[in-house]
């Protein structure tokens, strides 16, 4: 049963995965003469947030509105990053979206050591940025199975996950920021 104070988690969390997975990285570039360029990622701030929130509360809480968030997306709205829908459950994008399961895992693996550091962090979020790629990659591959369309295999390599994993990598990094302060708090209880 759900308490008071894990369901206003539960909804904090929902809501932010919901914001963030519609907000796209850009990144401005101020050292073209007079230009207001902006170089924009091919991706959002969910996987930042997913991480962040499991830090902040427990898995449990990620889990269950992640799920929440899975299902709002698959049968009431399009809140995933291209769309929504039953039909999404057909698309590479959606093994990747699968892949926040052992992301949440991982990463709340150092909730349960107590040692938050720039160290553990680094390795936990490349190990897990590593095994939700995996998990989008095997999602990938069993579609292409089914669908005898052995030449997307590549393409859909390249452009799910070779293309974002770098970036996805490079979001870890602005994280560091916060953990000093996540620590101290976790501390203090």
């Amino acid at each position: 049963m759900l308490n008071f104070y894990k369901l206003i988690e539960i909804l904090v969390s929902l809501q932010s995965i919901v914001i963030t997975s519609m907000l796209p990285v850009y990144i401005p570039l101020p050292f073209i003469y007079k230009s207001s360029n902006n170089f924009e990622m091919p991706i959002t701030w969910q996987i930042p947030t997913i991480i962040l929130l499991t830090l902040i509360f427990h898995k449990k809480v990620v889990f269950r509105a992640f799920s929440i968030y899975i299902i709002l997306g698959i049968f009431i709205l399009p809140v995933f990053h291209q769309g929504g829908s039953l039909g999404y459950l057909l698309t590479p994008n959606f093994g990747y979206l699968l892949g926040l399961y052992p992301l949440i895992k991982i990463i709340d693996n150092l909730n349960n050591r107590n040692k938050i550091n720039v160290g553990n962090f680094l390795k936990n979020g490349f190990i897990a940025i590593g095994a939700m790629h995996l998990t989008g990659i095997f999602y990938n591959f069993i579609q292409i199975i089914f669908y005898s369309e052995y030449n997307l295999f590549l393409y859909n390599l390249g452009k799910y996950s070779l293309g974002k994993i770098g970036y996805h990598f490079l979001m870890l990094f602005p994280l560091l920021l916060v953990i000093k302060p996540i620590e101290r708090v976790k501390r203090s209880k």
